[in-house]
């Protein structure tokens, strides 16, 4: 593993160009003298196109051009559209001179997860008109980035059109072909999400883990940042930042197996990369593509799941809901009469857990456990073995309760 790892890292370093440097000036930026861009263009294969490109670029917007152009991956500077380019750089802009919060932001920050016209390995597609226009007027009245992250949140399935469902076309759908069918994973959903944010000025990045610790599969959401720190949410907004329903997966990664680690995406500067399960089905994840940069997160989220469990039970507002999965309801005394089932808890429309109940190898003592908030309904949904769903309802007060599911 570490062989590989120091493989995929050398990979990666040999993808990212001009890591940390980008061109500063604004309007006074002279193209002529960035080394990393002027580098770019020669390995382009296409430098007159780009160029003449570069020309029709108003002056206060080349240093941004110059930085995409400068550490945009190899296939992209050798067959981005640039008419996609020079409405991307157009419209982040726009949304730059809009709104205060962007304004407000590190230049790193803007740079790498404001301007770049790309989430994952998706098609490159026009976007960022689209979503700004459909989004500016649900944040146009807002005071400050939190009141505008949340209204994006809000907002975003209406707006879009947009719903979670496996039946999409791919995994990995850009804005664009999400918006045509529907419909998208949660792949798709983040991309849309991401870029949304982006949109409009607010900072957001791609995270996820190629694999929960359960081998559930991998799972993708956003972050956004906020007041100087990287904050979770998700397409399907929760109740609050940070407290979304995979936090107690979250806390049981591990941050030195590239399959069970989390992490977030990064345009530039990254020390790593993000394995793009869709992109390899059935292949080992080291030999997963390598073309998109990121940081390892997972550490991050295992203190933030330890924090929130923490202030639940000194609180005492939350407690267990346990549940056994059964290969049916008459036989329910031993290990082997035990199944694995994937189960997910829900309160109301909202998402609180989800995992895979203990097999017939695990101590009988051993059940899946989900902490929630007492006195409040929720609902257990599975699936049977005819593939049909199952909804358990779950009425929780004071104390931990245990709840059999049955396979048949």
């Amino acid at each position: 593993m570490k062989v590989k790892l120091l493989l995929g890292l050398m990979a990666m370093v040999c993808l990212v160009v001009a890591a940390l440097v980008w061109p500063r000036g604004g309007a006074s930026y002279d193209i002529s003298t960035d080394e990393a861009l002027q580098e770019a263009l020669a390995r382009s294969g296409r430098e007159s196109a780009l160029r003449m490109m570069l020309e029709s670029t108003p002056d206060a917007h080349k240093r941004d051009m110059a930085f995409l152009l400068a550490n945009m991956p190899q296939s992209d500077l050798e067959t981005m559209d640039t008419a996609l380019l020079l409405e991307n750089v157009e419209y982040a802009n726009i949304a730059k001179e809009k709104y205060a919060w962007t304004q407000s932001l590190p230049e790193e920050i803007y740079m790498c997860d404001v301007l770049p016209y790309h989430v994952v390995d998706e098609v490159r597609d026009s976007w960022r008109k689209e979503l700004y226009e459909l989004f500016a007027p649900a944040v146009d009245t807002c005071k400050t980035m939190y009141d505008a992250v949340c209204a994006v949140n809000a907002n975003i399935p209406r707006l879009t059109g947009v719903d979670y469902n496996t039946k999409r076309e791919k995994t990995n759908q850009s804005p664009k072909e999400s918006m045509r069918q529907g419909m998208a994973s949660c792949t798709g959903l983040s991309i849309l999400l991401v870029d949304a944010f982006r949109a409009v000025g607010i900072p957001a990045r791609f995270a996820g883990t190629a694999s929960w610790h359960d081998n559930r599969g991998n799972h993708s959401w956003t972050e956004v940042w906020l007041d100087g720190e990287w904050r979770v949410t998700e397409y399907y907004f929760p109740s609050k930042l940070d407290h979304l329903w995979f936090m107690a997966d979250a806390s049981k990664a591990n941050a030195e197996d590239r399959e069970y680690a989390i992490y977030a995406t990064r345009f530039t500067g990254a020390d790593d990369w993000f394995p793009m399960v869709w992109a390899g089905e059935d292949c080992d994840v080291e030999d997963l593509p390598h073309s998109v940069g990121a940081v390892n997160v997972t550490e991050h989220y295992q203190r933030l799941a330890y924090e929130q469990y923490t202030r639940h039970m000194e609180a005492g507002t939350h407690t267990f809901i346990k549940i056994r999965g059964w290969k049916d309801a008459a036989h329910r005394e031993h290990s082997d009469d035990r199944v694995a089932m994937g189960v997910d808890i829900f309160c109301g429309t909202e998402q609180m857990g989800g995992g895979l109940t203990a097999d017939p190898l695990r101590d009988m003592n051993d059940t899946f456990s989900v902490l929630v908030e007492k006195g409040r309904d929720y609902e257990l949904r599975y699936y049977d073995t005819a593939g049909e769903l199952q909804r358990v309802s779950v009425s929780l007060g004071e104390e931990p309760i245990t709840v059999d599911i049955f396979l048949k």
